[in-house]
């Protein structure tokens, strides 16, 4: 099984940047995608962005379209999530995780990395 672990958290101020990390272990990403979540404190996991692993899609919540770039380096079995513009709304765990089909969930989840964006 995939052990997967992110990084690159922070305390940001409002408009900062950060660039999250997704390693894999174990094993590659799951063949299908990769995905990046957040969970806010008393809210629900929701999704972020997610990238093909084997093909050139990508996909954006709209809340980060235009903000975050999603991008992977196979040769380093590494995901990444690179936030700007970063506002207070954002501050949340972010986690990764991937899956082998479109039809399977996603799994392999890490422990998360703290975002904490200051106004």
């Amino acid at each position: 099984q995939v052990h997967l672990v992110e990084s690159g958290g922070g305390l940001v101020q409002a408009g900062g940047s950060l660039r999250l990390s997704c390693a894999a272990s174990g094993r590659t990403f799951g063949q299908y995608a990769v995905g990046w979540f957040r969970q806010a404190p008393g809210k629900e996991r929701e999704f972020v962005a997610s990238i093909a692993w084997s093909g050139g899609w990508t996909f954006y919540a709209d809340s980060v379209k235009g903000r975050c770039t999603i991008s992977k380096d196979k040769t380093k079995n590494t995901v990444y999530l690179q936030m700007n513009s970063l506002k207070p709304e954002d501050t949340a765990i972010y986690y990764c995780a991937t899956k082998d089909s479109n039809v399977y969930p996603y799994n392999g989840w890490g422990q998360g990395t703290q975002v904490t964006v200051s106004s």
